[in-house]
């Protein structure tokens, strides 16, 4: 297992702009330095409570899901309060020894919140209403920090971040999952 290339790929970002919150994934996951999958579905939209979530998620895709369906429960018993279900979702993360071994980061909003979560226990509420993780993460968010002050909307924002990070990172591909949420 010490010769496994290792799994690569995703870019997600989130942009807050207008009133909305548009959150864009690419569908590219490598192995090594080779492409497994280009059209993977990296953010979705949960309604837990009835209350619409748009989560994307770099990593592990099972450690992924384990992650959303957690968030999922926190949001059930907490209907409506995103930041204290993320809360409760990172500090479990941290505690558990099981959840300590999961591999992904996840980014969630409701259309007012936004937020970055880690296993580090770490619930980072971006600045500059721009958040991006993943192996292109900090190349489609200095591209979207570039123009977040332009009369862009926050999907053209993140859809031209995205295509940024494609041309620069070779983990990041050009299929984008874009998910919009209004406050």
């Amino acid at each position: 297992m010490s010769d496994f290339p290792g799994w690569h790929g995703t870019t997600i970002i989130g942009v807050r702009k207008g009133g909305q919150v548009v959150v864009a994934g690419d569908g590219q996951v490598s192995l090594g330095d080779t492409v497994i999958k280009s059209t993977a579905r990296k953010v979705r939209r949960i309604s837990p409570g009835g209350y619409d979530v748009v989560a994307g998620f770099a990593g592990s895709t099972a450690d992924a899901f384990t992650l959303l369906e957690r968030l999922e429960s926190k949001l059930e018993a907490t209907p409506g309060q995103l930041q204290r279900a993320s809360v409760e979702l990172a500090k479990d993360w941290r505690t558990d020894k099981y959840l300590q071994k999961l591999e992904a980061m996840l980014i969630v909003t409701d259309g007012s919140q936004l937020y970055v979560i880690t296993g580090a226990g770490d619930v980072l509420e971006p600045e500059h209403d721009v958040a991006a993780i993943g192996s292109g993460g900090n190349y489609a968010l200095a591209a979207a920090r570039g123009m977040i002050e332009s009369d862009r909307s926050a999907e053209q924002i993140a859809r031209d971040a995205m295509a940024i990070a494609s041309d620069i990172c070779v983990y990041t591909n050009g299929n984008l999952t874009v998910e919009t949420i209004s406050a």
